[in-house]
């Protein structure tokens, strides 16, 4: 079941994210004590933040902020079954006038997983613009 966060989720939607972004080889600008104050403080109670849940347990994750889906992450084990599918979905059906987002370029299956839902690759940068200093790069998907 997808539905939108509330507070009592942010605790598991980090270990979510944080479970996910362990998986991409990439360094985590910040500590894990600082992401879930963020999604406490921050992510789900101020952007349209959505949970996958299956059994009591938050299994992924969405975050949209304004055009942008700013977050999409599923529990490792749960990719592969249609469930980040689901998400992109859901983020077309609430921003049905088009999306932007940025992945890392060294994050190929988020890029053709995204290239297969529509998204065209419009930007690179050389990471000087995110926390991570990781090459980026811009995806845009207009219906």
């Amino acid at each position: 079941m997808i539905r939108r966060a509330g507070a009592a989720d942010a605790p598991a939607a980090a270990e979510v994210w944080l479970r996910s972004f362990a998986t991409l080889g990439v360094r985590r600008a910040h500590s894990a004590d600082e992401v879930r104050a963020w999604f406490a403080g921050f992510v789900v109670p101020q952007l349209e933040t959505w949970v996958s849940v299956a059994e009591d347990s938050v299994t992924g994750l969405l975050v949209l902020d304004g055009p942008e889906l700013a977050q999409l992450y599923l529990d490792p084990d749960r990719r592969g079954q249609g469930l980040g599918d689901r998400f992109v979905a859901l983020a077309k059906r609430q921003r049905p006038d088009g999306l932007e987002l940025r992945t890392f370029q060294v994050n190929e299956p988020a890029r053709r997983f995204y290239r297969r839902h529509g998204f065209t690759e419009v930007a690179w940068s050389d990471g000087s613009d995110n926390e991570e200093g990781e090459p980026d790069v811009k995806l845009t998907w207009s219906p």
